[in-house]
């Protein structure tokens, strides 16, 4: 169905894909996966037809379809969400039974979580995240014959995630899909293909197989590499030996030859997953850090929980879950002091609290270095593996010395959890802490979590990074919040079975009885909301400013972007000089090699980090 043949690409002559070759039969349902930067994005536009590629080929079906759906997308069209989603039916080739269509429409919209109140809200009104969603089922609906999904599940509640998941696997498309969410890809996805270094790597496997076998074949890379290490050490100790004896001049030179011609082998960049973070300790706190009895919360006639009681105890790891917009975000930010409330809500005894949400960013001093912003807050023998811990979240090399200033929202939000990690505290409150961690990252957050021997919330839709860490999960809807004693997927299995009988009941009900609630109170100040009316005619100013600011960012991101490719040109220039060093026997020396892999590898960093500008 699609063919990648020998496919390369460049930006400004920095190699990103070197000559990969792939095939995508009809049904495939495939994981793209590597380091943040590897190309993953790039590679689907250019099958997308968004890039062209600098060498190579993509051959498709002469009849084949594709849907795509980007991570970042503008949004100008008022239409209501109806008249949005039925564009696709009107766009169709082919001729379609309009009804058939329509109950189709109503499944998908209202799998990915949207309510029927919701069909005639103008799409203006939708925040981003549920925009995205209107994108993804408009592209569901037109049934490509290849979707590429980059990072689909990003603004999806369990409940979304779950019914995209049971889609893909049931749908008849091809699917090449980038996504963090390790349970999803696992659960769609037999075949794994990771890009790295430019290079592919093609496994008939899920990702959790995969895994298994990147460490066998990484195992391998370092064995073979450090095979070839000794043998050039051992080569250059022969070179330097005898370069200045007569009778083994021929031998000399057939040596230095050698090494001129040998294909250096490379590693993959160094695996931190197995770094062991540790908390630091921090004062015990009361038997029962947080008591709630009969909390209320009303934001002007809306209510968003009611008769909300439950108790906290010292040392448990609980979940908050449900549909975006129930209350999650609403309850953290009264447990912080940051919303009044009615009802009960104590903190226990000697609580100190760490919290992380996503405007914990902004907090940081911008001032600081990343290095600086961490050392800043590290103690004791944690302060020896601030590099190390940098490194498992990103922020290896040079990237460590960058100004908090510089750094991408995604970045600053990543620094803040470091930050966050290494603060003394007895409760730690994360609302969707994973976002912006890729796999490995959020390897390194969860085993720190695990080993956590304090109290922990944690608000969120990522199922594999929550398995195994809580013992207990609160499910928000309707208003209530309901105890689910168990791991997650205790809970989603339970779940499941309830969501049969409530579908019967919802369908009836939808029959015989009008809407009673406007949704656009229900789904208000929840941080993942996705809009709400504006009275007060705000919206141009506010989009006047949101256009601004996003001007400012490009221009400050356009200007990284320079500045990197001055210091790339500068390092090569340095690189060519060491090489026409080398050039002379003479020269050829241990350290000058020495010098040579440094300024390489400094290198490969800055072409990483172009690579990220780019694609940010």
């Amino acid at each position: 169905m699609l063919t990648i043949d020998h496919l390369s690409m460049e930006f400004s002559s920095r190699p990103v894909l070197n000559d990969i070759t792939f095939l995508v039969n009809r049904k495939d349902r495939i994981a793209l996966v590597g380091k943040n930067g590897a190309g993953k994005t790039t590679l689907l536009r250019l099958i997308a037809g968004e890039y062209q590629p600098t060498g190579g080929r993509i051959a498709r079906d002469t009849d084949m379809t594709v849907g795509y759906l980007p991570q970042v997308m503008l949004f100008h069209d008022n239409r209501s969400l109806r008249e949005e989603v039925m564009s696709v039916f009107r766009q169709a080739p082919e001729e379609q039974d309009e009804a058939r269509f329509i109950a189709e429409m109503d499944r998908t919209i209202i799998g990915l979580g949207f309510e029927r109140r919701d069909f005639d809200r103008p799409c203006s009104e939708f925040s981003g995240g549920w925009r995205m969603r209107i994108e993804l089922a408009k592209i569901l609906l037109r049934h490509p014959d290849l979707l590429l999904l980059d990072e689909p599940t990003n603004h999806l509640d369990i409940e979304s995630i779950q019914w995209l998941e049971d889609f893909l696997k049931s749908s008849q498309a091809a699917v090449l899909m980038v996504s963090h969410d390790r349970a999803f890809i696992d659960a769609v996805c037999p075949r794994t293909i990771e890009i790295t270094l430019g290079r592919i790597y093609d496994y008939n496997v899920n990702y959790s197989r995969f895994v298994e076998l990147r460490k066998e074949r990484h195992e391998q890379q370092v064995r073979a590499y450090l095979n070839q290490q000794k043998m050039i050490q051992d080569t250059e100790e022969f070179i330097e030996r005898f370069r200045y004896k007569a009778t083994k001049a021929v031998q000399v030179q057939s040596r230095i030859k050698q090494l001129e011609k040998l294909e250096r082998l490379e590693v993959d960049m160094e695996d931190t997953s197995r770094l062991n973070l540790k908390f630091p300790p921090a004062p015990r706190s009361g038997d029962y850090p947080i008591i709630i009895d009969e909390l209320r919360k009303d934001f002007g006639e809306h209510n968003v929980f009611h008769d909300v009681t439950f108790t906290i105890r010292r040392g448990e790891k609980v979940a908050f879950v449900g549909k975006n917009g129930e209350g999650k975000s609403t309850l953290v930010k009264c447990i912080m002091g940051q919303l009044d409330y009615l009802g009960t809500l104590k903190i226990g005894h000697n609580v100190k609290i760490g919290y992380f949400a996503q405007n914990q960013a902004a907090l940081l001093d911008e001032n600081l270095t990343v290095f600086e912003t961490i050392d800043y807050v590290a103690t004791g023998d944690i302060r020896t593996k601030i590099r190390d811990i940098l490194g498992a979240f990103m922020f290896g090399g040079e990237a460590s010395d960058k100004k908090v200033k510089v750094l991408s929202g995604g970045e600053r939000s990543r620094l803040a959890m470091i930050r966050l990690l290494l603060e003394p505290c007895n409760l730690l409150i994360l609302d969707e802490p994973t976002n912006h961690l890729d796999m490995q990252s959020k390897d390194v957050l969860k085993a720190a979590l695990k080993d956590f021997d304090g109290t922990l919330i944690c608000v969120s839709h990522d199922r594999d990074f929550l398995d195994g860490l809580v013992s207990k999960v609160y499910e928000f809807g309707g208003g209530r919040v309901k105890e689910h004693l168990g791991g997650i997927y205790d809970f989603l299995r339970a779940k499941r079975m309830d969501n049969l009988q409530q579908l019967n009941s919802n369908s009836r009900d939808s029959r015989n009885k009008p809407d009673s609630q406007p949704t656009v109170t229900r789904r208000l100040n929840d941080g993942q909301s996705p809009g709400k009316a504006d009275p007060e005619g705000t919206s141009g100013a506010l989009d006047y400013a949101a256009q601004k600011a996003a001007a400012a960012e490009k221009r400050k991101k356009e200007k990284m972007i320079a500045q990197t490719e001055e210091e790339i040109t500068a390092l090569e220039a340095e690189q060519k000089q060491i090489e026409q060093t080398l050039a002379s026997p003479e020269n050829q020396t241990p350290e000058m090699f020495r010098k040579y892999e440094t300024v390489k590898h400094h290198i490969e960093q800055k072409l990483y980090e172009w690579q990220l500008l780019n694609e940010s």
